[in-house]
């Protein structure tokens, strides 16, 4: 870790019209969280960089007028994270008062990771973090205490990764992955493609094209565990454009599509909640299997004879009809 000098305030003055930084640490190039910034659950400030040259001015904006609270600018190229390819942003902790910035990257695979660690209150105060290999930016804990980083394990296969969590206290990567225990042999594969966060901020949800097997990553960043849940059914054309809702006071995650909903998850359980709404293609399937079984069936005697059990069925519904006729 190293600590940087702040840079004169009259260079900050200047260069509030420059454009923001347009690419991120994931392994696609040129992917960056737009004018949103970031912001915490509920906060009312809103964290953005601006590229001037050498220098990267951050600034803290309020979310309701953009009015800037404060700026700050530090030598070197730094943006905001983003975390998934919709351009979902993180960095700033759930107290407000870590915010984690990165270089951008100019290749893949890269030798070195760096990693700008805020003072978000002052933005006065801040090392970085250099570390050897090739990360990106995943999650921060609660408290800021913990950096947590994809790792990319393969030099030619950027969905081969490994998710990792940094000790600033420390000053070092913890030595074993964050894994599912109940997955903990299965390798991670896949790319990043929507993240919502819970309304405390402490748990952050990722879905993972999976390398056709998409699967919802749930990172809790304060207890350091994960959760891998597969989401079975998602149509594969529409994949890179599905994106994560909660709802229920984060009580239901949902993959959609605009207004169509495709998955709905109870974060609890992991099991569809009760009374969830949206089309369920799963019980068109299973009502379909029971149509054709039914068919088939009806169909059989007409091919190879009158089973059994069909024979016994129309020979009770004979018997009924010739008491039915009877009386």
């Amino acid at each position: 870790m190293r600590v940087l000098p702040v840079v004169a305030a009259g260079l900050v003055l200047a260069s509030f019209a420059a454009p923001t930084a347009t690419a991120d640490g994931l392994p696609v190039l040129n992917v960056d969280v737009g004018a949103s910034g970031v912001a915490a659950p509920g906060g009312t400030i809103r964290y953005l960089t601006v590229t001037v040259g050498q220098q990267t001015l951050v600034e803290a904006t309020r979310r309701g007028g953009g009015q800037i609270v404060r700026t700050r600018a530090w030598p070197g190229t730094w943006t905001i994270p983003a975390v998934a390819y919709d351009g979902s942003a993180s960095g700033l902790s759930a107290n407000r008062r870590t915010l984690v910035l990165i270089e951008p990257r100019t290749s893949f695979p890269r030798a070195q990771t760096r990693l700008l660690v805020l003072d978000a209150h002052n933005l006065a105060s801040a090392s970085v973090v250099v570390l050897h290999g090739d990360f990106s930016f995943d999650a921060v804990s609660p408290n800021g205490l913990r950096i947590f980083l994809i790792h990319y394990t393969s030099s030619i296969d950027p969905t081969r990764y490994e998710v990792r969590a940094y000790d600033v206290a420390a000053q070092k990567l913890v030595a074993k992955p964050i894994v599912d225990p109940r997955d903990a042999a299965e390798k991670m594969r896949g790319n990043p493609l929507s993240r919502v966060v819970s309304p405390d901020g402490r748990i952050a949800y990722t879905l993972y094209d999976g390398g056709g097997h998409p699967f919802v990553h749930a990172l809790d960043t304060a207890a350091s565990t994960a959760r891998c849940v597969d989401v079975d059914g998602l149509p594969s054309r529409l994949l890179w454009s599905l994106r994560l809702h909660l709802s229920r006071g984060g009580k239901v995650l949902t993959v959609d599509h605009g207004t169509t909903r495709f998955a709905s998850l109870d974060t609890r359980t992991w099991q569809p909640p009760a009374g969830a709404s949206g089309f369920g293609w799963w019980w068109l399937a299973v009502a379909f299997g029971a149509v054709s079984a039914i068919a088939a069936a009806l169909a059989a005697p007409n091919r190879a004879g009158v089973g059994p059990a069909l024979s016994a069925w129309r020979r009770g519904r004979r018997r009924s009809a010739s008491r039915a006729g009877a009386a």
